[in-house]
């Protein structure tokens, strides 16, 4: 069975963000990264990775004015196999959309698909900073 254990929103302010987050559940803060298309903030309750994201254009986000986006982005499971995984996922309708990464077996390695809606889903197998 494949584990939620990720969730993306974006945020129109990373640092004030974070601490609402930080001060309101007491999350903890495992990591921050700077990419070509996004900068995040991840935090973790010990299970689930929360990433607060700006993305900076269409690329990556999908999104057509991803300036003024703002909340729930996408979701991800920890799976054992990948490749299972994505004959699954593309048998009941999903489309591949593209890998963040270049190795499924480094942590936050994300292989990205669409559902039949166009939401936006990652699959994993190492899972993301502060997962278990």
């Amino acid at each position: 069975m494949a584990r939620l254990r990720h969730l993306a929103l974006v945020v129109r302010d990373l640092e004030s963000s974070a601490k609402f987050y930080e001060t309101a559940f007491d999350l903890k803060r495992v990591g921050q990264e700077t990419l070509d298309f996004a900068s995040a903030i991840y935090l973790s309750d010990g299970t689930i990775n929360l990433a607060l994201l700006n993305y900076f254009g269409k690329r990556g986000s999908g999104l057509d004015d991803a300036k003024n986006f703002v909340g729930a982005h996408h979701f991800g499971f920890q799976v054992d196999d990948i490749a299972e995984a994505q004959k699954r996922i593309e048998a009941a309708g999903g489309k591949f959309f593209f890998d963040l990464g270049n190795d499924q077996e480094k942590e936050n390695f994300e292989r990205k698909f669409k559902d039949p809606d166009g939401i936006i889903f990652d699959i994993s197998k190492k899972g993301w900073l502060g997962t278990n």
